[in-house]
């Protein structure tokens, strides 16, 4: 198994993905990526899995970007150029995979989650963290700045708390990201994962068409003016009463019963 870099369990109807480099701190290589956007792709067709739980081995979730890959690609004649430029595409598609996927995504953070590590809980559907998880985007330090994963930290967070990570490259610990919007729940450390797997088996308990709905609805609606977006969620909405899942679940709770 230590030479699979991404581990799947799947038990009732959640999928567990474990990012499986912990001598490399969880580095996202092209490889890594390649196997991320593999298994997105596989998880946006399986109805058996109703949520999924991204994970890691060993004791930091993801150090961002493999830099001593990176490095080896200077040496090629455009000084990396073409290679950097796929990396970063790659990298990108896997994060817009995320937020695309029909199931939440659950982020279960034990140790550091830096730069791209970072990146990858921001882009999640909701994040759990041990309390003694660390977030930074310290590329700024490295003369690299931080700019692909400013794309979901300043969509998760305030402009000036996004603004102040990218810049200052300090250390946030999880009370504070929970305090910025970076993660939802801290919990005690280790049990991260126990957590994140818990939340994730009360939202594939639920209507996995509505769920699929609401998840999508979600995101369109972010992109769009006030009134568009209220449109927008109008039109859904009507789709949605008419789905047997709100009809029966409403007549269950106007009835005083339980809902299938």
């Amino acid at each position: 198994m230590s030479d699979i870099l991404l581990l799947r369990d799947d038990r009732d109807g959640v999928a567990t993905l474990s990012l499986n480099r912990p001598r490399a701190r969880n580095a996202l290589s092209h490889a890594m990526l390649t196997a991320l956007s593999e298994e997105f792709a596989r998880l946006a067709t399986d109805e058996s899995v109703r949520a999924v739980v991204l994970a890691a081995e060993g004791p930091a979730f993801c150090a961002g970007h493999d830099l001593k890959e990176m490095t080896a690609y200077r040496a090629e004649g455009d000084r990396g150029a073409a290679r950097f430029k796929d990396l970063f595409d790659l990298c990108s598609s896997v994060m817009m995979a995320i937020p695309a996927l029909p199931q939440p995504v659950i982020a279960a953070v034990e140790g550091i989650a830096t730069a791209a590590g970072c990146q990858l809980v921001a882009s999640c559907d909701l994040a759990v963290a041990g309390e003694e998880a660390r977030f930074a985007t310290p590329g700024v330090q490295i003369g690299l700045f931080c700019s692909t994963p400013m794309v979901a930290l300043s969509r998760n967070l305030s402009r000036k708390a996004a603004m102040a990570m990218l810049l200052t490259a300090e250390m946030a610990d999880a009370e504070e990201a929970r305090a910025l919007g970076l993660v939802n729940r801290v919990v005690p450390a280790g049990t991260a994962l126990a957590q994140a797997q818990a939340l994730a088996a009360g939202i594939a308990a639920r209507s996995a068409y509505t769920v699929r709905v609401g998840k999508r609805a979600f995101y369109e609606q972010l992109e769009m003016p006030l009134a568009e977006a209220y449109a927008h969620a109008g039109r859904v909405m009507t789709e949605n009463m008419l789905a047997r899942a709100a009809e029966d679940g409403i007549a269950a709770f106007l009835d005083k019963k339980a809902a299938r």
